[in-house]
């Protein structure tokens, strides 16, 4: 049980990136539906950079990088273009299989084993660490996953303790009255994208160089979908959006689990299915949702 709950906090580190950065982003108006390829890239230019650099901290740069160009171009085509948001998304997921096939094959070509990189390490915090039950669950993790125990309180008191946590609010709610106050719009909802660019950038190197040690196509797999569900899953709260990473993640362990047994009735494909059955169920089960009124419209100044 030790072992699944500490599977669980893995595994729902790089949701909770995604989903924290969505709250924050789609807040202010912005749905960034790109976020399954800046979840790839990320992957991507975190393993390259640190498979050719040999440096795991230069993979994570790498990341950031990634994440925030794929995310500046969605944020210049969805906020000053004002392209539908859904649309620009699906391009913008689809064209980053390709880039990141494209530049695997170029730069490492067809290896006959799987290239592969030392994970960052588990970096047990002392005497934290040594907490029963507790200590091994939460203080035996990587340093992506301690950043979040900053991260998201952080975020939820920005959120709703400070001017600017208001500011982005009231972009996604009645963006006039903000630019009536002389705050640029469209610059609070570029930024913000920008912002969840970096996020999901670090939440793509997580499952490369924070724990597989290894990069392919498909191993994001519909997980920032999954992020992007749990957003409005959480009412658009950074606490909504961290209790839904647990039970995102705790499902996903269990599936991991489910699988390493041997002689099971079911197929593994079910257990592989179970974190997206789970996204389906409770989205047909959810009757009402704290919806920013602004959300997924452009924003246009009046002369």
């Amino acid at each position: 049980m030790i072992n699944l709950l500490i599977q669980t906090i893995r595994m729902g580190t790089p949701l909770l990136y995604g989903s924290i950065a969505e709250v924050y982003a789609e807040r202010s108006g912005v749905m960034v539906t790109a976020i399954e390829g800046i979840f790839l890239m990320g992957a991507w230019a975190g393993f390259a950079g640190a498979y050719l650099s040999g440096n795991l901290f230069f993979g994570c740069a790498a990341a950031v990088f990634a994440g925030l160009l794929t995310s500046a171009v969605y944020g210049w085509i969805c906020v000053y273009l004002k392209q539908h948001q859904v649309v620009t998304g699906t391009a913008i997921n689809i064209l980053a299989v390709g880039i990141c096939s494209f530049f695997q094959r170029v730069i490492f070509g067809v290896p006959l084993t799987p290239l592969t990189v030392q994970p960052l390490p588990v970096l047990p915090v002392p005497v934290l660490s040594a907490i029963p039950v507790l200590g091994e669950v939460l203080f035996r993790q990587n340093i992506l996953t301690y950043l979040l125990y900053i991260i998201v309180p952080l975020s939820w008191y920005v959120l709703y303790r400070t001017s600017l946590g208001l500011t982005i609010r009231s972009v996604g709610e009645n963006p006039e009255a903000v630019d009536v106050a002389g705050i640029n719009v469209n610059t609070v909802r570029f930024s913000l994208v920008l912002a969840a660019g970096v996020m999901g950038g670090l939440a793509g190197a997580f499952y490369s160089i924070g724990y597989l040690g290894m990069f392919t196509t498909t191993m994001i797999g519909g997980r920032g979908w999954i992020a992007f569900a749990i957003c409005f899953l959480g009412n658009w709260n950074p606490r909504g959006a961290l209790l839904g990473t647990l039970v995102f993640g705790f499902v996903e362990a269990v599936s991991i689990y489910m699988r390493s047994v041997s002689g099971m009735v079911f197929p593994n494909e079910l257990f592989i299915a179970l974190p997206y059955i789970l996204t389906i169920a409770l989205t047909i089960m959810r009757k009402s949702f704290d919806t920013p009124e602004r959300l997924g419209i452009p924003y246009s100044k009046e002369n």
